[in-house]
């Protein structure tokens, strides 16, 4: 379908804007955004299509939507600036910081653990609904008490939602506010970012509603497997996100609603050394920390090799985003996809509405990727 393509592309970087074009044109994407900076400045900051069940409304430059695990990004970040601060220590046990949470084997847990999904925790051992993963300090709880369900630091097994309640919780022992709040006070308040950890309902209206995925097929997984367990305790519902109680909630793995501007906004500060037209959040050295490789070879949850430094993925012959060494990303269940390259300066983000079946990223992410390096040569 023809699409009108709406915002702002510099000419070197038109390829892109063409790629994007083709996205909507083969009919893949309904509603969009695709946002590049390189050295601080928004190269391409591009939004079209419509949204879904709006009737015929189109995606406005300020329609933001819900972007699953790339909020982890988010959450990343914040942790990265506490370390970089010296209120947190990656190398510290958990229980330093939470002392509730050295129950059943947990005593050895490193903080580095919780940032690169090797901690054992990748879902819980107690029935629970979707909704209750609204609920911090039920998940919390349940979380200090279990037991990790396979040797902390020996594998990655994809923290899918988890991995946010288990940061949030040392945020708030170390800092005494939520990592949402955090988030808002360091982060996007002083970059004048449109990314919410726990969305204002003043925002609302301006949310764009997902399209789910088609059902994935059975893959015949043992039950008792850890992905099994992972993946269907509970069984993710995409719907949930239309409701104002996963909106409101703080959910630093999953719920973050923004749009590909103000993702890549955030990231330009890490491309960029640690600061971004004059706000600094942290060091070039905090920075870098990304890169100390945490895990390197098959996810337990995934089911694919991932390289994981300290809270993002890292480019690897595994997910070679690249050409350039020093990038890191991570994505979205559905198709958003975040990166950050540290050799070029650059940070690129894709949001969308309707959602693939992919958990970090799909080929409409990496048809925009593609020409944006060509384009830099």
């Amino acid at each position: 379908m023809s699409v009108e393509i709406h915002g702002r592309c510099d000419e070197k970087f038109a390829s892109v804007k063409d790629a994007f074009a083709k996205n909507f044109e083969d009919g893949l994407d309904i509603g969009a955004s695709v946002a590049v900076t390189v050295e601080g400045e928004n190269v391409v900051d591009l939004w079209a299509g419509e949204l879904v069940d709006a009737g015929d409304k189109a995606w406005q430059e300020d329609t933001i939507v819900n972007v699953w695990s790339t909020t982890k990004t988010m959450a990343a970040t914040v942790m990265l600036m506490l370390a970089d601060r010296g209120l947190l220590d990656f190398n510290e046990k958990v229980s330093t910081y939470w002392p509730e949470f050295s129950q059943n084997g947990k005593e050895n847990i490193q903080v580095r653990h919780i940032m690169s999904h090797s901690a054992g925790l990748s879902s819980l051992d107690q029935p629970i609904v979707f909704q209750d993963f609204c609920d911090h300090d039920k998940i919390a709880s349940l979380l200090a008490a279990q037991a990790p369900w396979w040797e902390p630091g020996t594998q990655s097994g994809y923290h899918a939602i988890t991995q946010g309640h288990l940061q949030n919780e040392l945020v708030r022992r170390i800092t005494g506010k939520t990592l949402g709040t955090y988030f808002k006070e360091e982060v996007t308040t002083p970059l004048g970012a449109d990314f919410h950890i726990g969305t204002p309902t003043s925002a609302y209206p301006r949310i764009g509603v997902l399209l789910p995925p088609e059902p994935a097929a059975d893959l015949g997984l043992d039950p008792d497997s850890i992905m099994a367990r992972t993946l269907t305790s509970p069984p993710l519902d995409a719907l949930v996100s239309r409701t104002d109680t996963w909106r409101e909630a703080e959910i630093p793995a999953a719920n973050g609603h923004g749009n590909a501007r103000s993702v890549a906004r955030i990231h330009s500060a890490i491309a960029c050394g640690g600061q971004v037209d004059g706000v600094r959040l942290m060091s070039e050295e905090g920075c870098r920390k990304i890169f100390e490789v945490q895990t390197d070879g098959d996810d337990l949850v995934l089911g694919t090799p991932v390289r994981f430094g300290m809270g993002f993925g890292i480019n690897s012959e595994y997910q070679p985003l690249s050409p350039n060494k020093n990038v890191c990303y991570w994505g979205g269940w559905g198709g958003s996809l975040a990166v950050i390259d540290m050799d070029e300066k650059m940070s690129f983000s894709y949001v969308m509405n309707r959602m693939l079946s992919g958990t970090t990223g799909d080929m409409r992410a990496a048809n925009l990727l593609m020409p944006l390096y060509g384009s830099i040569g």
